[in-house]
């Protein structure tokens, strides 16, 4: 039930963040104290240790700035960081380098935040089948981008929208009667578009009795939200009793504390919305030499 990652151009959001920053007056500090000519060389760095992300956005950024910058970026995403370890040299006209700086930095520390997350709970998870997933509880504007870090980060990608899965909530559920009505009237309209009929089903449980009544209808995941190891446990014996391939998430309030249990309770995926909603922005900054 893999979604891929739609194809987004990003120089629309760097052309937006550029101009929130620069507004109609441009740099002007930069235009107060700077000599037109002057040029220079900077070097991005990280101050800590962690996991890089957002490193493809730099030579766009600073490209659309001014072409005649020299961007060499010398890590790619996913790559391992160290403090003082470089990222990016750039060189050329002094002003764009510093009118691109915040941005650029902003998009790097939250991005490899993302990253370096998602490879903390993919290193407590090793050792079991659980993979790590992220969730739509991402910035407005900017999943695609949080979601490309968690995959730097060696985690994989729910769906990405409403649109590319059935994801049958506790709010559809109750709509519905409950979870085996829902699946049922899911997996008649697959049946009946078959222009839907590559799209996954997943439907979220909270109880024993709901996981059964969702297992005998037969959707390919079931979320199992907010249970214990020992329920979820117990859900994967039922499971694999029934020779079922239907596969189980793990989801609600997952942390570095309880996800070993999680993960070793045998579930199939564990989804975080803590990969991306509350992260901490990894410490990297620039420095003109």
């Amino acid at each position: 039930m893999d979604v891929p990652l739609p194809e987004i151009d990003p120089i629309p959001l760097l052309d937006l963040a550029l101009r929130e920053d620069l507004g109609s007056a441009g740099d002007v500090t930069s235009l107060a104290v700077l000599d037109e000519r002057a040029r220079g060389e900077a070097v991005v760095r990280s101050k800590e240790s962690g996991v890089l992300a957002g490193a493809f956005l730099l030579a766009p950024l600073f490209g659309r700035l001014d072409p005649d910058l020299e961007v060499r970026v010398l890590l790619e995403d996913g790559a391992r960081l160290e403090r003082g370890g470089e990222i990016c040299r750039l060189s050329g006209p002094l002003a764009p380098i510093l009118a691109g700086e915040r941005t650029a930095l902003n998009f790097l520390q939250r991005l490899s935040g993302i990253a370096t997350r998602t490879d903390r709970f993919v290193s407590l998870a090793r050792g079991t089948r659980a993979v790590i997933l992220d969730t739509r509880k991402t910035t407005p504007g900017l999943r695609l981008l949080e979601k490309r870090a968690v995959l730097a980060g060696g985690g994989r990608n729910h769906r990405f929208g409403l649109h590319d899965m059935i994801l049958i909530k506790d709010t559809h559920v109750a709509a519905c009667g409950g979870p085996g009505e829902a699946v049922r009237r899911a997996l008649a309209f697959r049946r009946a578009r078959p222009d839907r009929a590559r799209l996954g089903i997943e439907v979220e449980v909270q109880s024993g009795a709901g996981f059964e009544e969702a297992l005998s209808a037969g959707p390919d995941r079931i979320m199992l939200d907010n249970m214990s190891p020992a329920e979820m446990t117990e859900c994967v014996r039922l499971r694999d009793a029934r020779s079922s391939g239907v596969e189980l998430e793990a989801s609600g309030n997952i942390t570095e504390e309880t996800l070993p249990a999680v993960a070793g309770s045998g579930v199939d995926f564990i989804s975080s919305g803590g990969l991306t909603h509350s992260v901490r922005a990894l410490d990297i900054h620039l420095v003109v030499r």
